[in-house]
């Protein structure tokens, strides 16, 4: 079983995956791993499209059962499609930018006012990237089961709603 968990920056997607994996012992992929180069300062060279697809499709091949967090769209119907469930975190900017800036500041020392003020306009629709626009419209062309969480719910609140959105409600 595949899952993605899909929402704005800082509404806890790598969280949840993390959470999630390390309680039910399943895979875990990081899209931004496979997005970005890795570099000093990280986030400043985006991988081209065709490496990135090839290496996070290597990533989930022969894997039973995995999660992958972050955003995919536009990286390819083999992978966008693939997915048994999409959950997709729904969270007010206040707090997503609240604990981007905190988490840059704790990572790097500082946050870069461009990158909150670009993960602030998701609602709206920043000028490129991620927008919920853009993201529910790109949710509306999966075939899978989409489950949408609200709010700034705990991680255990997340899991479980997750646990609660399996098909046929196993764990293996």
């Amino acid at each position: 079983m595949r899952i993605l968990i899909t929402g704005a920056s800082g509404s806890g997607t790598t969280t949840l995956g993390r959470a999630f994996s390390s309680e039910y012992g399943w895979d875990f992929l990081d899209a931004d791993d496979y997005y970005w180069l890795p570099t000093t300062p990280p986030f400043r060279e985006k991988r081209d499209h065709d490496t990135r697809l090839e290496m996070i499709l290597n990533g989930l091949e022969g894997s039973e059962n995995a999660i992958v967090s972050g955003s995919i769209m536009n990286w390819g119907l083999k992978l966008e499609n693939s997915f048994d469930l999409i959950v997709f975190l729904c969270l007010d900017a206040e707090i997503r930018v609240k604990r981007l800036k905190a988490r840059e500041e704790e990572r790097f020392g500082k946050a870069d006012p461009k990158f909150l003020q670009w993960a602030y306009e998701y609602d709206s629709g920043p000028s490129e990237g991620r927008s919920l626009a853009r993201h529910t419209n790109w949710l509306s062309q999966r075939s899978c089961e989409i489950v949408r969480m609200e709010g700034d719910l705990s991680i255990f609140e997340r899991v479980q709603l997750l646990v609660s959105a399996l098909p046929n409600k196993q764990l293996q």
